[in-house]
C-alpha cells in the first residue's frame, strides 16, 4: 500500500471511528457528533461577520422570499421590486454608505448580505447590487456634498436607478465607451448624446421598467479642448414619476434573458440631453459653471483607474454570491444524494443510495471543497475592502503602500470573480445532472439556479478580461520587485522567493513560514504533508510568472503594436498565471480557517477536506507537473488513488460539509427531498429490512 493510500486509511479510521454501540445509542451519537462538527465548519465558513450571515438567513426563511418560478416577465419583475423594501428594512443596505452620507459604513456586512441573497433568488441579489451597490456606490463614492440627497433617497429606495456604463459596442474596454457629454457654457449644463449606434447603453438593470435615474458614464468634454477628458460619471433622470421617459431619452426593454427573470435589463441612449453642470459626480473630477476643468489626480490614466477602484465592490459580490448560489446547489444535490436509491449489489439487497457509489462521491465532494476553499477566500477579500474602508484612505493621495494595497485588492476581486463564477456554472450544471430528472423540475431550484448564475461569468467584467487584469498586476508586481535584476541574478535569487516578495503578509503567513522552515524534499516526502502542498502550489505559480517574463521581456525593446502582437501571443500564459495564483490563495486560505476551528473531530473531517482540494487541483493540473519533472507518474497515480479514498472517507460526512455551509433551510421545502423517506419502499430503506424482505420472499417460493 503506498504511503498516501496507507495515510488516507488511518484518517478515514479516526474520522470515522463511532465504537460498537447499539444501533439507537449510536444514531444519536452521530446525529450529536454530526451537528457538533457541522457547527465547528459553519462558524469558520461564516467568516468576519456571522451575525449579518445569521440575520439574512431568517429573512430569507420567509415564505415570500422564495425565488417565485414560472411568473410572466412583469410579475417576477413586480415581485423582486417589492422585496427591495424588506431588505431594506433589514438595515443592511445602509452599511454601503459612509456615515457622513447617513450610512452606517458598515462594507463588510453589506458585501456579505448581497453575497447571502445568492443562496435563494439570485434576481434579487442583482436587484439589490444594482440599487446600492452599483447605481448607490457610484452616487456615494464618486459623488460629492452635493450629491448627499440622492445618497438619502436611493438609499432609502425614493429613488430607484441604474449604473449606465456598458454599451452595445464597448462592455470591458470602459476607456473606449462612446456616450458624450459636453458642457455648454451659456446654459451651464452638459449635453448627453449617443453619437453612434454601438453608444447604446446595454443590459443595463433597473432600465428597463424601475429605474428614475442612473449614473451615466461617459467621454467628457470641455470648451478648452476637442479632446476628451477621459471616462467620467454623470447623474442623469431618465423617467418621470408616472414611469415615461424623459425627453432627450429613449429606453428600450430587453425583454426575456436566459435568466433573471426579476431584473428588467434594458437600453438607453441619448439626443441633446440636458443636465445641470452639478450633476456630474465629482469627487476625482469637476468642472465649474464656466467650463473650468480640474482634477487632483493629474494623469488620466490614474484618474480612471481610482474611479474604477472605488468601484471594486461590484466585482466581490458577483463572486461571493455565485459561490453562495453553488453552496446551495451542492446542499441540494448532496442531500439527495444521501437519499435517493440506485441499484444494488444484489436482489437481496436494497438499493444503495447514490452517495454509497464512489462515482457519485467523486461528483459531490472535490466540488464541496473547492467551494470551501473558495468561500474562504472570498470571506478574506471581503473583510480587506471592509478594512481598507476603514482605514480612510484618500485615494487621490495614496502612498506607494496603499497604492499596492488598492492594485492588490483590484486584481484579489478580478481572480476570484472569474474563478468563483467559473466553478458555479460548471458545478451548479454538474449537481443539476446529479439529480437526474428531479433535478430539471423547476419546483427544486437547480435549473433558476442554473440560469440565473449563467450570465455572472460575463457581468461585471468578462471572466477571460477579469484574469488578465489580475495576471498583470501579478506581473507588474513581479517587475517590481525584480525588474532590476540580470538574468543570471533571478537564477541566484532563487524561484522559491517569488511567491513570498509577492504575497501580502496575512494570518496564514506565520503558518506558512512554519512548514517551510520544517520542509525537507525527497521522493519520499508525502502529499498529504501541508508544507509539501505548499511548496508544489506555489511552485506552480512561480514557474508561470518566471517562463512568462521571459515571454515579454523582448517586448520592451519593440513599438507599441509589435510589443501587443508578443502580449497577446502570451495571452494563454498569462491567464494560466492567474489560475495558479487563485489555486494558491484559496489554499492558503483552507490553512488560515483550519487554524481557526474548535473541536479535533472538526479538524480531522477539515483536514479531509483540505487534501482532497490539493489533489483536485493537482490531478486537475498534472499534465504541467509531469512536464516540468516535478512529479512522476507514480505519484500522479497515487494521487488519483488517494483522492478516491478520500471521498470514500468523507462519504459518511457529505451532508455534514454541505450542512456546514447554513444555507436557508426553506431551499430544502422542494419536492425533491420532502419527505423522501416515506416514498421509499420498507424493503428498500435499511439492510435489515431489505433482508427480512428477500427471506420472506425465498420462504414463500
Amino acid at each position: 500500500m503506498s504511503q498516501e493510500n496507507s495515510e488516507v486509511t488511518k484518517n478515514t479510521q479516526a474520522a470515522a471511528g463511532r465504537g460498537e454501540a447499539p444501533a439507537t445509542l449510536q444514531a444519536q451519537v452521530d446525529e450529536f457528533l454530526a451537528k457538533s462538527v457541522a457547527d465547528d465548519l459553519q462558524s469558520v465558513l461564516d467568516g468576519e461577520f456571522p451575525e449579518t450571515r445569521q440575520a439574512v438567513r431568517e429573512l430569507l426563511n420567509e415564505v415570500d422570499m422564495l425565488p417565485s418560478i414560472g411568473l410572466p416577465l412583469e410579475e417576477s419583475r413586480e415581485a423582486i421590486t417589492g422585496k427591495l423594501q424588506q431588505v431594506l428594512e433589514l438595515g443592511l443596505p445602509r452599511g454601503v454608505f459612509k456615515e457622513a452620507q447617513g450610512g452606517t459604513g458598515d462594507t463588510g456586512q453589506s458585501l456579505t448580505a448581497i453575497e447571502m441573497l445568492g443562496h435563494v433568488d439570485l434576481s434579487l441579489m442583482v436587484k439589490v447590487g444594482v440599487q446600492w451597490g452599483l447605481f448607490g456606490g457610484a452616487v456615494g463614492n464618486l459623488g460629492t456634498e452635493r450629491h448627499h440627497q440622492m445618497v438619502t433617497d436611493l438609499m432609502n429606495l425614493k429613488a430607484l436607478g441604474c449604473f449606465a456604463m456598458t454599451e452595445r459596442g464597448h462592455g470591458s474596454d470602459v476607456q473606449s465607451l462612446e456616450t458624450t457629454a459636453h458642457f455648454d457654457p451659456e446654459t451651464k449644463e452638459f449635453i448627453l448624446n449617443s453619437p453612434t449606434a454601438s453608444s447604446e447603453k446595454f443590459y443595463i438593470g433597473n432600465a428597463a421598467r424601475d429605474g428614475r435615474w442612473a449614473a451615466v458614464f461617459c467621454q467628457l468634454y470641455t470648451p478648452d479642448s476637442e479632446e476628451s477628458k477621459g471616462v467620467h460619471c454623470i447623474l442623469a433622470r431618465i423617467r418621470e414619476d408616472d414611469g415615461s421617459a424623459i425627453e432627450g431619452v429613449r429606453i428600450g426593454d430587453h425583454g426575456y434573458k436566459g435568466g433573471l427573470a426579476g431584473v428588467d435589463n434594458g437600453t438607453m441612449m441619448f439626443d441633446n440631453y440636458r443636465v445641470p453642470y452639478e450633476a456630474l459626480l465629482n469627487r476625482f473630477a469637476d468642472v465649474d459653471e464656466n467650463g473650468n476643468y480640474t482634477s487632483p489626480i493629474k494623469s488620466s490614466n490614474a484618474r480612471f483607474f481610482t474611479m474604477l477602484g472605488a468601484l471594486v465592490r461590484g466585482r466581490v459580490t458577483v463572486g461571493a454570491a455565485s459561490g453562495a448560489a453553488t453552496r446551495t446547489a451542492l446542499d441540494i444535490a448532496t442531500t439527495y444524494a444521501n437519499l435517493r436509491r440506485q441499484f444494488a449489489s444484489d436482489d437481496s439487497l436494497p438499493e444503495k443510495k447514490l452517495i454509497e457509489h464512489r462515482k457519485h462521491r467523486l461528483r459531490l465532494i472535490p466540488a464541496i471543497a473547492r467551494s470551501y476553499g473558495l468561500q474562504f477566500a472570498t470571506n478574506k477579500l471581503t473583510s480587506r475592502v471592509h478594512e481598507l474602508d476603514h482605514r480612510g484612505i484618500d485615494p487621490t493621495n495614496m502612498n506607494d503602500k496603499e497604492q499596492a494595497d488598492q492594485r492588490e485588492l483590484e486584481a484579489h476581486a478580478a481572480a476570484l470573480k472569474a474563478a468563483n463564477t467559473r466553478h458555479a456554472t460548471d458545478t451548479i450544471q454538474d449537481m443539476r445532472e446529479a439529480c437526474g430528472g428531479a433535478g430539471y423540475m423547476a419546483e427544486n431550484y437547480l435549473t433558476t439556479l442554473k440560469a440565473d448564475s449563467d450570465i455572472f461569468t460575463t457581468f461585471e467584467g468578462d471572466n477571460v478580461v477579469m484574469k488578465q487584469l489580475a495576471g498583470k498586476e501579478l506581473m507588474t508586481g513581479f517587475a517590481r520587485e525584480l525588474g532590476g535584476l540580470k538574468p543570471m541574478e533571478m537564477v541566484r535569487f532563487g524561484l522559491d522567493s517569488f511567491s513570498s516578495l509577492l504575497r501580502r503578509r496575512t494570518a496564514a503567513d506565520r503558518i506558512i513560514q512554519n512548514l517551510q522552515d520544517t520542509f525537507t524534499n525527497s521522493e519520499e516526502t508525502s502529499l498529504f504533508d501541508p508544507a509539501f502542498q505548499v511548496k508544489l502550489l506555489s511552485e506552480r505559480e512561480d514557474r508561470l510568472m518566471m517562463s512568462l517574463a521571459r515571454r515579454l521581456r523582448p517586448a520592451r525593446e519593440l513599438s507599441v503594436s509589435e510589443a501587443a502582437t508578443v502580449v497577446d501571443k502570451a495571452q494563454d500564459h498569462l491567464l494560466a498565471v492567474t489560475d495558479a495564483h487563485v489555486d494558491r490563495i484559496v489554499f492558503e486560505a483552507f490553512l488560515e480557517a483550519e487554524s481557526e476551528l474548535n473541536t479535533e473531530q472538526g479538524k480531522k473531517v477539515f483536514e479531509q477536506v483540505r487534501h482532497v482540494y490539493f489533489l483536485s487541483t493537482l490531478l486537475d493540473n498534472a499534465a504541467w507537473y509531469l512536464e516540468q519533472n516535478m512529479l512522476s507518474g507514480t505519484r500522479t497515480k497515487a494521487a488519483r488513488a488517494a483522492l478516491n479514498d478520500l471521498v470514500d472517507s468523507l462519504g459518511p460526512w457529505s451532508q455534514t460539509l454541505v450542512d456546514a455551509f447554513g444555507v436557508p433551510s426553506q431551499m430544502r421545502d422542494t419536492m425533491l427531498l420532502e419527505n423522501y423517506d416515506e416514498m421509499i419502499p420498507l424493503c428498500e430503506r435499511t439492510p435489515a429490512a431489505g433482508q427480512k424482505a428477500a427471506q420472506e420472499k425465498e420462504a414463500q417460493q
